[in-house]
């Protein structure tokens, strides 16, 4: 069940919220207990066979839990559970392509049952090794099932994240009143709308650009640089507003019901550095390879060659989390090489060198480093979205202007052009019409407030705000506004794809 179908909205959502308005009168754990029905329903509501899968995982990483908070030797349980929990995901995620890998190394013929990757595995089973750790580093463990249960199934982030810690997010579901209720609700509306808004009108939009040239590629034809140019920066934003479409989504539907998730995007594509960009974008992931994998290996504690190698580890290993493929392999390690050369210019005089704040100097800095991580940043977009290494080669060579290997067919374009499922332009050569919508793509992204900031949502604790122009309030011209943006999706939602990480 997508969020963006008009069976969620229309059918669940609003019934859901109804029987939890209700159950929450009569006490909090009766609130608990109607979200975790409705999460496990709404997951079993995908395929049923797998709601088995989820339920045994949260049963197991409960029992851990306590075995490791009264363990002697809790180290060894936590061991223990990461690695069940580790063996679980690899079978369902990386099965395919260790024995593809296998036999294109050793020449045989080795083959498996086809294995369908369950939704959000790659998620929940994260948060629940980030919860083994966390006990195991002292933190208190959960004795109620039941809270337990709806930490890890808890529907508007269990498919997608935000990734969160069972600490900030069981005592919310614990408290047992709640102030401002209209209010919270009021915003949690206008959030999701916002996310949305983005996925329906905007990211859907921006995938006919790219998935009919990535699609060429990867079937060995050839494209020419402005097509190729189209395609990435296409797919850029198009991954962009879906994600964190999603993302808001999850934090508006989540406040409904009183619940405050983490926020995942900060406006990343104005950062001017990769470590900034890393620092706004998927930030609950960002938070996690930190914590339980780069912190870890040793961080920044062993010297800097060390560190810089802890970085690649890092990255790679989070690209190989998004999929089981050497795109994704690719696409990790160019970040982790990026992160070790913008830490490496930070240690160098140069990089410490600080300008004034309206300095000339400081602002053509600014500028060449967000040009830089653009750069970046698109490129390895290529990896991410391609599904063949020939494929993304022949479209990165395409954007650098080279010659590409491909032999197949030059790519044409389709011969209508669509913005908000409306066809706008029929020239099947017509470049005109790509580069004004990504660029109107681009000003949104880069010139306007994020969501946390038009609608002043702090989370956990203060966060940036937008001028008071953009902030959103009460209001008739906010509920008109956000009305006709809830209209326009919906008139728009009969082309709704799959949110990108949909089956990570």
């Amino acid at each position: 069940m997508l969020f963006s179908s008009y069976k969620f909205l229309f059918e669940f959502l609003p019934v859901v919220w109804l029987l939890f308005m209700l159950a929450r009168l009569h006490s909090a754990r009766a609130g608990i207990l109607t979200l975790a029905a409705a999460s496990l329903f709404f997951y079993a509501s995908w395929k049923q066979v797998y709601l088995a899968l989820l339920l045994a995982s949260i049963a197991a990483n409960y029992c851990f839990g306590l075995l490791i908070a009264r363990a002697r030797y809790p180290r060894a349980w936590a061991a223990a559970g990461v690695a069940l929990n580790l063996l679980a995901l690899g079978y369902f995620k990386y099965t395919n392509f260790i024995v593809d890998n296998v036999n294109a190394l050793a020449g045989t013929s080795l083959s498996v049952a086809a294995i369908v990757l369950p939704i959000g595995i790659s998620f929940f089973t994260f948060q629940q090794i980030a919860y083994l750790a966390d006990v195991e580093r002292g933190v208190a463990a959960e004795r109620d099932p039941l809270s337990f249960s709806l930490f890890v199934s808890f529907f508007p982030h269990l498919i997608a994240g935000p990734l969160v810690h069972h600490a900030e997010m069981i005592p919310q579901f614990k408290e047992e009143r709640r102030k401002r209720w209209p209010i919270l609700t009021a915003r949690g509306i206008g959030i999701a709308i916002a996310g949305l808004f983005k996925k329906a009108v905007l990211a859907d939009s921006f995938a006919q650009f790219s998935t009919p040239a990535f699609a060429h590629v990867d079937a060995g034809g050839m494209i020419e640089p402005r097509w190729a140019w189209a395609a990435a920066l296409a797919y850029a934003l198009q991954i962009y507003f879906d994600f964190s479409g999603y993302s808001d989504m999850a934090v508006g539907i989540a406040l409904m019901f009183g619940i405050r998730l983490p926020v995942n995007f900060r406006s990343p594509y104005k950062s001017c550095s990769i470590i900034a960009f890393w620092r706004t974008w998927h930030i609950t992931l960002s938070r996690f390879l930190r914590d339980y994998l780069y912190i870890p290996l040793g961080g920044n504690r062993r010297g800097k060659l060390r560190r810089y190698l802890n970085l690649m580890i890092t990255m790679v290993l989070g690209g190989l989390w998004h999929g089981a493929s050497w795109n994704f392999v690719i696409w990790g390690a160019i970040h982790g090489t990026c992160l070790g050369l913008n830490n490496l210019w930070h240690d160098t005089p140069w990089g410490q060198a600080k300008a004034s704040p309206h300095s000339i100097s400081r602002w053509a800095a600014r500028g060449l480093g967000w040009a830089a991580t653009s750069g970046v940043v698109l490129m390895a977009w290529v990896f991410f979205r391609a599904k063949t290494l020939g494929g993304a080669l022949t479209l990165a060579s395409a954007l650098l202007g080279l010659e590409s290997a491909g032999g197949g067919t030059v790519y044409r374009p389709p011969g209508v052009f669509q913005f908000a499922g409306l066809p706008w332009a029929w020239a099947s050569d017509m470049a005109a019409f790509p580069a004004a919508a990504i660029g109107g793509g681009l000003l949104i992204a880069l010139a306007l407030p994020n969501t946390a900031e038009v609608f002043r949502y702090r989370e956990f604790r203060r966060a940036p705000t937008a001028k008071r122009a953009w902030q959103w309030r009460p209001s008739l011209a906010w509920a008109i506004a956000i009305a006709a943006a809830f209209t326009l999706s919906i008139l728009t939602m009969w082309q709704s794809l799959e949110f990108l990480y949909f089956q990570f």
